[in-house]
């Protein structure tokens, strides 16, 4: 079996990278010796060397789609939305209103195929409102909502109906931690349940890192979360930032924005809490990439594009972006 072999320090990592690319080959087992991980995968991938290896086949390598099929006629196998999040032991998936009578069977075909998934549920809706979160309709397995989710070696604690969360952002937050330069004063907007000044703090050497999160609920999590993975040198805030960020009275030397509906509007309390040299990493939905430094570009005398990055597809022609810039005159 074709399989790249990573040291275990960097197996989670790794792990998120090849599922994020659809690499991951879930018939064989990701099998474990010594201090080296060995990850199955589909085809050969440009970051790793991938080398030949007897692993075991999966318990579990009935494909989603094909318990599906025991319950699903062939037009409505068609309609069937094979991808879905995992967050902790919780899959969270989309069902089309023309299968929602059979949405409960769907549920326990998931739950049939990934032994780790305890809990399904629907999407009941669009993220909505100042919390950006969801309702989830509950469709099989142990009716929860609470969970405990690994990324990057960190454990996090949150409720996916209480909680905005993305899991397919792990890549993205890691990318974001390695550009943190040492000593540096990070500021993370909208910081929820806490996952980005945890990575952030994790893997950079940043002086101090601070988060300011509105929803209440998330800013507990978030609290929780610094607590079981012992880290110290993180603040976090909970209410408005126009409210939080003058009362602090801080010059950060980065800015993270990840509220991809809404963040440019805040750039200019951005200009308030930012100095020349400031980077900021401001989140955005594009359906034309490259058009966000237009609207950036309005909020500032001059800046410095350093990149542009798509971080996932969401819909036809449409991604969620990040647009890294440095502030050269506000």
């Amino acid at each position: 079996m074709k399989a790249i072999c990573v040291d275990i320090k960097e197996a989670e990592r790794v792990k998120q990278e090849l599922v994020s690319k659809g690499i991951l080959c879930k018939d064989y087992k990701v099998e474990r010796e010594g201090n080296f991980v060995y990850f199955p995968v589909l085809k050969k991938y440009k970051n790793y060397k991938v080398i030949d290896v007897d692993l075991k086949l999966s318990e579990y390598r009935l494909r989603f789609e094909d318990l599906a099929k025991n319950e699903l006629n062939k037009e409505e196998l068609e309609k069937l939305k094979t991808s879905y999040d995992i967050v902790g032991n919780i899959a969270i998936v989309e069902v089309d209103r023309e299968l929602r009578s059979k949405e409960k069977k769907i549920g326990e075909a998931l739950l049939k195929c990934n032994k780790n998934i305890k809990t399904v549920l629907r999407r009941g809706g669009s993220h909505e409102g100042t919390f950006r979160i969801q309702k989830n309709i509950f469709l099989a397995g142990e009716d929860k909502r609470e969970t405990l989710y690994i990324e990057s070696g960190l454990k996090i604690k949150l409720n996916v109906d209480e909680v905005y969360f993305s899991p397919r952002l792990g890549n993205e937050r890691l990318r974001i931690a390695r550009l943190v330069k040492p000593k540096e004063k990070v500021l993370v907007m909208f910081s929820g349940c806490g996952i980005y000044p945890l990575v952030i703090n994790k893997y950079s050497k940043a002086a101090k890192v601070y988060g300011v999160e509105i929803n209440q609920k998330a800013h507990k999590y978030a609290l929780q979360n610094v607590k079981l993975n012992k880290l110290n040198n993180i603040k976090l805030f909970c209410g408005d930032l126009w409210e939080v960020l003058p009362e602090l009275d801080i010059r950060f030397d980065r800015i993270i924005m990840p509220l991809p509906k809404d963040a440019i509007k805040f750039l200019d309390l951005v200009k308030m809490v930012s100095k020349e040299g400031t980077v900021i990493h401001l989140y955005a939905f594009e359906e034309n990439f490259g058009m966000i430094w237009e609207e950036i570009k309005k909020y500032f005398k001059d800046i410095n594009p350093l990149n542009l990055v798509k971080c996932c597809q969401i819909g036809p022609r449409k991604y969620r972006v990040c647009a890294d810039f440095e502030i050269l005159k506000k």
